[in-house]
């Protein structure tokens, strides 16, 4: 549950900055030209959020407020700028497509009759990062001392 209260965090924190930006589109002078400047500072915004502050203190501004952190896979370290990025797009471009997806799954390929196919990983998965709570991932480090030291 942190983690979707997390992104929603993210998401709302992103959408206020960039309505207290929009002032400023307003008079560039013209629809399309406002509407090109708005995309730009959310990409931008969400981009300095997902990307930037997670490699600086692991977590973006909504998952720092809820305590959750973003790790690398298999070893808990630190991610790097390339993982990050491209979990990035992965939330930009892939997940909000997902429900409409869904919706325009044909009857033949529902479950019952559908041919076994492979489990897709999990999406925290897919870009190697995962998002864990702070108080396990410092639980996880003391364990991990005391078996080597």
């Amino acid at each position: 549950m942190r983690r979707y209260l997390a992104v929603g965090l993210d998401s709302y924190l992103c959408l206020l900055a960039v309505g207290l930006l929009v002032r400023s589109c307003l008079n560039s002078g013209g629809t399309g030209h406002a509407v090109a400047l708005l995309v730009v500072q959310l990409v931008t915004l969400s981009f300095a959020n997902q990307v930037l502050l997670t490699m600086a203190v692991r977590a973006s501004a909504g998952k720092l407020i809820m305590g959750v952190r973003v790790i690398r896979l298999p070893d808990a370290g630190r991610p790097g700028f390339r993982l990050l990025v491209r979990r990035w797009l992965y939330g930009l471009l892939w997940l909000p497509r997902q429900p409409w997806h869904r919706l325009r799954r044909p009857e033949a390929d529902a479950p019952d009759r559908a041919p076994a196919r492979r489990r897709a990983e999990t999406p925290e998965d897919l870009a190697g990062v995962r998002q864990v709570r702070r108080s396990d991932l410092r639980s996880y480090r003391a364990a991990m001392r005391e078996r080597t030291g």
